[in-house]
């Protein structure tokens, strides 16, 4: 999960994941996942989850595209 470039309000998604999610997902926070420097990945904030990427990342998006891989 990167954290800069706009992400820092996803340092609280442990916070705002349901309960039923939070002992199936392991939540790390990244100073970069050198998304930003490379070409056709989106927008800043990104944050894996599994292999997918999300870009412009919000915690809703996140937790969204967790449920859709649990």
């Amino acid at each position: 999960m990167c954290y800069v470039m706009g992400g820092s309000e996803l340092q609280l998604l442990d916070e705002y994941l349901p309960d039923e999610l939070k002992d199936k997902v392991e939540i790390c926070g990244a100073t970069c996942l050198d998304f930003c420097n490379q070409e056709g990945h989106g927008k800043a904030p990104f944050v894996l989850v599994g292999e997918k990427l999300v870009t412009a990342a919000t915690i809703s998006k996140v937790i969204e595209e967790i449920e859709n891989q649990c």
